[in-house]
């Protein structure tokens, strides 16, 4: 892929999604206060690059419902096997970063920063945890039951799930909107 056809990437209904998540950005800083000082110190790192854009779940009707969460306020952590980070190479979430949440159309809807991260054994993720995942009836027992049918349907080949498997806990709070 060209760096053209990069920077103008577009969703399925032609939106200019590279374009949309740079404006969402440019504005979201700004409100959520990460430019402040901007003007006497220069911009921080964390407020000149635009963050990962993502959607939570794993189907459209998931991810609308849980950034209608994010937008509530009830949702405030997220989990994932430790596995699919080690299976993708991808890096785990950090302290501090930041993130912008993406509707399952491709809008950018949200601006999250991670509070924390934690990696437990899934059977060993409390009812805390389980609450501010702000899924479900927000009890221990439905999040066991909701991620475990989740793990079971989203682990890679050569991956089975177990009590004992590693759950990367990430809390995060809303900056935006």
């Amino acid at each position: 892929m060209s760096d053209e056809q990069r920077d103008r990437q577009q969703d399925g209904a032609g939106h200019d999604t590279a374009a949309d998540i740079l404006e969402f950005w440019e504005s979201a800083r700004i409100r959520a206060g990460l430019v402040r000082t901007a003007a006497a110190t220069g911009y921080t790192v964390e407020a000149s690059m635009v963050p990962p854009a993502w959607s939570f779940g794993d189907d459209a009707e998931t991810a609308d419902a849980l950034l209608e969460a994010v937008l509530r306020r009830e949702k405030t952590a997220t989990s994932s096997s430790l596995w699919e980070y080690e299976d993708t190479g991808e890096d785990l979430p950090e302290e501090k970063a930041l993130a912008i949440v993406l509707d399952a159309s491709g809008e950018p809807r949200a601006l999250i920063r991670t509070e924390s991260v934690d990696v437990v054994p899934f059977d060993e993720v409390g009812e805390e945890f389980a609450a501010a995942e702000g899924e479900g009836d927000r009890s221990l027992e439905s999040w066991r039951t909701e991620h475990e049918t989740f793990f079971r349907r989203s682990l890679a080949a050569g991956r089975e799930f177990s009590p004992q498997m590693p759950v990367v806990c990430e809390r995060f709070s809303v900056l935006f909107p």
